[in-house]
């Protein structure tokens, strides 16, 4: 999401099948690896989950949390609702960037997933900032995401993370080229890795931080 916001609207319904036809269930896995470590949480905001699969699981596991779930395309929206018909009581939608949302009520839980890597670090580093602000002492921040190992296959990765950004350009008009740095953004403001799980060779990452009150940019 750069100055050129894409538009996911015209992929937004077959965008399950596309996901299904190059990569299989491996997202799917990657996004909901960590549910069982959520079921606790009362109030999440989910940033960009598309057709909302992660955001009806943790509706289905989670009987108390509340979600106020923030994306731009408004087809991706609207099939999310949707999917999670069944618990839309507990359930707020926001058309709207991202990159500007306020929470209407204080989370515990923030979610990212495949989302960060539309956003350039400075936009990374604002949006930590900014909706950190607005988080409880202990709050979780989940992130997935692709990322580059190192070793062998460092190469072979930053091809295959290319391609993908120049097919997300030509679908979505996606301006963004290279994968920001969120670990160390979220260790500006506070969090610290509590949980990992990667796949595809490390390839594919998905974490759990923990807002931990310690901001390593402060002074006593």
């Amino acid at each position: 999401m750069t100055d050129q916001t894409p538009d996911f609207d015209h992929i937004a319904r077959a965008y399950q099948w596309l996901e299904y036809l190059t990569l299989g269930t491996l997202l799917e896995r990657t996004r909901d690896c960590h549910l069982a470590l959520l079921k606790d949480r009362s109030q999440a905001v989910i940033l960009g989950d598309g057709d909302g699969r992660f955001t009806a699981n943790l509706l289905a596991q989670s009987p108390r949390i509340r979600i106020e779930a923030v994306d731009l395309s408004r087809v991706m929206l609207s099939l999310l609702r949707k999917r999670c018909a069944s618990h839309q009581a507990r359930l707020q939608t926001f058309q709207q960037d991202a990159r500007h949302f306020t929470p209407q009520r204080q989370p515990d839980l923030v979610v990212t997933h495949f989302f960060l890597d539309c956003l350039t670090q400075r936009e990374v580093d604002d949006l930590v900032a900014r909706l950190t602000s607005h988080l409880t002492p202990n709050a979780l921040w989940v992130v997935s995401d692709f990322r580059i190992p190192d070793g062998v296959l460092r190469w072979p990765a930053w091809i295959y993370i290319r391609l993908l950004y120049f097919a997300f350009r030509l679908l979505t008009g996606l301006r963004t080229t290279r994968l920001p740095n969120h670990s160390a953004a979220l260790e500006r403001h506070g969090f610290a890795k509590v949980a990992s799980q990667r796949r595809m060779l490390g390839i594919l990452t998905s974490e759990v931080w923990q807002r931990t009150g310690f901001h390593p940019d402060s002074t006593e």
